[in-house]
């Protein structure tokens, strides 16, 4: 039962923002000859960029002489950027700001609504609901009409939260007739299997189990990869409790299925896109060279011209093209030498990821086999424990993989890189927000100490990956019941503000620093590293770091922890 709820209150997330927005929310875009900075804010807002309209918005918020409606606009485009970057609290402060005379006010009291559902603040969410119902009736119905069957979706998913089963049903029936209507497909899977959950919470088995059914049979035929794989999950649950561990089986199974096919997904096009840029890179090389075979080929002509009139022009012209092939066999040497370092590091890279991939596979492969093993012998506990190490071993393969999408796109310059004004708090809020099932799962205490409005020069992408890796580091060499702390300090010898992420963990010795710290592009494993790794996240995090003009730092002792260092340049106030 405690599983399923969890599956039930997963499948919430995915649905209290799906309410539409289109590009005529609540504006149209003006022709202004001169684009100001309210004008980028909502060009930014309408292509769903929300960092960019958090940043232009709040400039323009500055303005003078700004009138009314445009404040409410400005307000309400920061609570929804809040709000789709799962910063609630600050979403709600923005909404809050918005008058009642604004035009679109009904869409603001929904929004609050899904948020106050995200927070599990029922009761709130009910009453935005309600207000919601009786003003969009009135000032917005056709509005009104789009959203209906979600929002009466989400007040009965409210009510059954509350325990208050009779009106989660009449709302929950009331969407779910709705979308038979509509032949609403996925949101028709979504509130089956709600449905399911209600009746399951109150042991009516029999209505319920028809609900989950109809949402497998719906979401098997249906391309939604991840309705898929959570109403397989579902059924696997139902058939568990009923003791019926054959078909529980075959719906575990299923579920692992699809799981793998949206890995293999994404894989697929992070390899396309890599593939499409090299062909790009290739053709642009081949280009290159035949301007270069036409230039020579005019330069030729030119020269046995001048041979035809003048000795003392063909000594020069021959003069010049020994200079000009000196030239060039010096560039050529230089990149033999460049290509040839660039090969060996290759080569090793190849060697190590060989072994480290090997041993993955065959620690799955043994471990498979003892899977089946403890299945055949009902040994669950066993089976639960396998299952776990299996799914740490191919998180791991894949965390390597994609460091090694990144070293690659690094090494060939295919990274794009904008160095521009990034509030280092917003980022590792999501950062934070991504890894706090894994600190849970690990019984790590997680620590975010970063100020608000902490502004850094930094590419945004190539941060996230740096902070990825370092909190990777962190989580995988820290023990159960540890702690990892992020932070910031600044110093004033000189303009850098330093990032840091220290944790309790087995630590690294001095000879190891020294190695890691080394200016080159080599590669290999830690000496400390119990599972698999070429020290590539490290080197990744190294290299990216200098591209953002900055510093890396790592200090740490044996068996007490570890602290890497980051250092960013500061955006200076005012």
């Amino acid at each position: 039962m405690t599983l399923l709820i969890r599956i039930f209150l997963f499948l919430i997330c995915l649905n209290c923002f799906s309410y539409p927005l289109k590009k005529d929310y609540f504006f149209q875009i003006n022709n202004d000859s001169i684009k100001s900075d309210f004008h980028k804010t909502k060009e930014f807002f309408i292509e769903k960029q929300w960092d960019s309209t958090l940043v232009y918005s709040h400039k323009s918020i500055l303005t003078k002489h700004i009138n009314q409606q445009k404040l409410d606009s400005l307000h309400f485009m920061r609570g929804y950027s809040f709000m789709r970057k799962k910063l609630f609290n600050e979403a709600i402060l923005e909404y809050n700001l918005v008058s009642e005379n604004f035009p679109e006010y009904s869409k603001i009291l929904l929004n609050l609504g899904g948020i106050a559902l995200e927070q599990n603040k029922y009761k709130k969410a009910i009453s935005y609901y309600l207000k919601f119902e009786s003003l969009a009736k009135k000032q917005n119905p056709k509005y009104y009409k789009s959203v209906e069957s979600s929002f009466i979706h989400d007040l009965g998913l409210s009510y059954f939260h509350l325990s208050e089963f009779t009106n989660a049903e009449k709302y929950l029936l009331k969407s779910h007739s709705i979308q038979n209507q509509k032949q609403d497909t996925s949101v028709l899977i979504r509130t089956s299997t709600d449905l399911g959950n209600l009746y399951y919470e109150q042991y009516k088995d029999n209505l319920a189990i028809p609900y989950f059914l109809k949402a497998y049979n719906l979401a098997k035929n249906f391309h939604n990869l991840n309705l898929k794989m959570n109403t397989a999950l579902n059924m696997a649950v139902v058939e568990e409790n009923r003791k019926d561990f054959q078909k529980a089986i075959f719906y575990r199974k299923k579920f692992e299925i699809w799981k793998d096919s949206i890995n293999d997904q994404n894989k697929v096009w992070e390899i396309a896109s890599l593939e499409k840029k090299h062909a790009i890179a290739e053709k642009q090389k081949e280009i290159q060279l035949l301007e270069l075979e036409n230039q020579i080929k005019n330069s030729e002509k030119n020269k046995l011209i001048l041979i035809s009139i003048l000795l003392l022009i063909v000594l020069t012209t021959i003069l010049i093209f020994y200079i000009q092939k000196s030239k060039i066999n010096k560039i050529i040497s230089i990149q033999k030498e460049a290509l040839n370092k660039s090969n060996n590091t290759k080569d090793k890279l190849l060697s190590v990821l060989s072994h480290d991939l090997r041993t993955s596979v065959n620690t799955l492969q043994e471990e498979n086999s003892k899977l089946l093993e403890n299945l055949n012998e009902k040994n669950y506990q066993i089976v639960k424990e396998i299952a776990l190490k299996n799914s740490a071993i191919s998180s791991s393969t894949y965390s390597l993989l994609d460091n090694l999408l990144h070293w690659i796109s690094l090494q060939n310059d295919q990274l794009y890189f904008h160095i521009d004004s990034v509030d280092l708090y917003s980022v590792t809020k999501q950062i934070e927000y991504y890894y706090t099932p894994f600190f849970t799962n690990k019984n790590i205490s997680f620590e975010n100490l970063i100020p608000k409005a902490n502004f850094i020069y930094a590419d945004l992408d190539s941060l996230k990956i740096i902070l990825r890796n370092l909190l990777d580091n962190a989580l995988k060499f820290t023990n159960t019941y540890g702690k990892i702390t992020i932070k910031t300090y600044s110093s004033e010898n000189d303009n850098f503000q330093y990032l840091v992420i220290e944790d309790s963990g087995v630590g690294i010795s001095e000879e190891k620093i020294d190695q890691l710290l080394k200016d080159t592009n080599s590669l290999q494993k830690k000496g400390n590293q119990k599972g698999i790794g070429t020290g590539l996240g490290i080197q990744l995090c190294k290299s990216m770091t200098k591209k953002n003009q900055g510093i890396f730092k790592i200090e740490s002792v044996e068996n007490e922890g570890t602290k890497m260092i980051v250092g960013f340049k500061k955006v200076k106030n005012g």
